[in-house]
């Protein structure tokens, strides 16, 4: 079956991406695309290692930082299939600690005021950024700040999901649940779930549950010693300008030995390949290469928009998130989820679901076009360039039937 991608065209994909590398903006760059089951394209250039001048390969491993989110979120609504939950339970029937959360009504990090939430947070909250919760690098709110001061929410999270847990009980939450979407460690509560629900830690499911029956090999919460040569490093943009610093050095990385924090919200590694087989998975409807992950229906009611009257996240308070507009745009379990592409003013398909990492990686899955579409970078912060809103215009315009 042809791919219907034009060859001619998907090649300008690599000459506007390397651009991004010869002018010193990206140190590298990995991109795949597929269309009805076919690879269509696959490109890369620059180094994964600029100090010591090591070229960007297929297999190189990268921190995939928020992409964990939606494996996450498939690894609980796999427990939602065997009936442990129910997605309208309160989050207080799992974690009694929760039972009598406050919102932040007024005040200051260290004097403020509290009001009783309209209704109980719900699981399903969680999954789309609707609990309250929120992430402590957002800095706009002063419960952002309890979360630094309790080092919550960082890229480098210390202690264990269970610590996490018991500082959530004692802060406020940001709003009522509901009310709002926001983006924070709601995702790390999931996998606090995962493992309470099934007994297991969270990356023993993961990789029992969902890498390693779809042969994701190279992905977990930390780098093997045989992958070590592989892990690419990770830069960092210096504000307001087009050069970028060593962040993480892969040599040194706290990637190289297993975290005592499971982050389900960001806390994994994986190839363009693994992750390729991921999206794969969820194009196909919860199956592939003959494992069964989950079920067809439970994937497309996780990839419906779950914002309240079908709003986008504009209208429920996040007009802009990373470099990204959100106009148009809802959220789903897991997944941004397109409802609207002419309000959101990218070329898109109703019902494309995706999402990114804060080194600008990137996903989308469009099931209309029957196209996955994964980016791999190692940059912070997401936000530096429009890469990902660029990277459809390229993709799009190459499709021929």
């Amino acid at each position: 079956m042809s791919s219907g991608v034009a060859s001619e065209r998907i090649a300008a994909v690599g000459p506007f991406l390397s651009g991004y590398v010869g002018s010193g903006r990206l140190p590298g760059y990995s991109v795949l695309v597929s269309r009805r089951g076919e690879e269509a394209y696959f490109g890369h250039a620059g180094v994964r290692d600029v100090e010591r001048k090591s070229k960007l390969e297929r297999d190189t491993v990268f921190r995939i930082y928020s992409m964990t989110k939606p494996i996450t979120s498939v690894a609980l609504m796999m427990l939602y299939e065997k009936g442990a939950f129910a997605l309208d339970d309160a989050v207080s029937r799992y974690i009694p600690q929760w039972k009598h959360l406050k919102v932040f009504a007024s005040g200051t990090e260290h004097d403020y005021q509290v009001t009783e939430p309209k209704r109980a947070m719900r699981v399903k909250d969680l999954f789309t950024h609707t609990s309250g919760l929120t992430y402590g690098f957002m800095q706009s709110h002063p419960v952002d700040a309890m979360y630094r001061s309790q080092d919550i929410g960082g890229m480098a999270t210390s202690g264990t999901l269970e610590v996490m847990i018991e500082k959530l009980a004692d802060i406020p939450l940001q709003f009522s649940p509901g009310d709002r979407w926001n983006y924070g460690v709601s995702t790390d509560v999931l996998g606090y779930l995962v493992q309470k629900l099934a007994d297991m830690p969270l990356d023993e499911f993961i990789r029992t549950r969902i890498t390693q029956p779809l042969g994701m090999q190279d992905s977990g919460f930390s780098v093997r010693p045989d992958q070590a040569s592989r892990l690419a490093a990770c830069y960092e943009r210096v504000p307001n300008t087009d050069s970028y610093r060593l962040q993480d050095d892969p040599t040194k990385s706290p990637y190289l030995k297993p975290p005592t924090f499971l982050s389900g919200g960001g806390g994994m590694v994986s190839t363009i390949d693994d992750y390729h087989n991921f999206t794969r998975m969820l194009l196909a409807k919860g199956e592939y290469g003959g494992a069964r992950i989950i079920g067809r229906k439970t994937l497309e009611y996780m990839t419906l928009n779950h914002m309240p009257g079908n709003k986008d996240l504009a209208a429920m308070g996040q007009p802009i998130f990373s470099e990204t507009p959100y106009d148009g745009v809802g959220f789903g379990l897991g997944f941004s989820v397109v409802i609207d592409p002419a309000t959101s003013n990218v070329v898109d398909s109703v019902g494309e679901y995706a999402w990114g990492g804060a080194a600008s990686t990137y996903f989308w899955v469009d099931p209309v076009e029957e196209l996955i579409v994964i980016f791999m970078t190692q940059l912070i912060p997401s936000s530096s360039y429009p890469i990902r809103r660029q990277l459809k215009q390229l993709v799009y315009q190459s499709l021929i039937d």
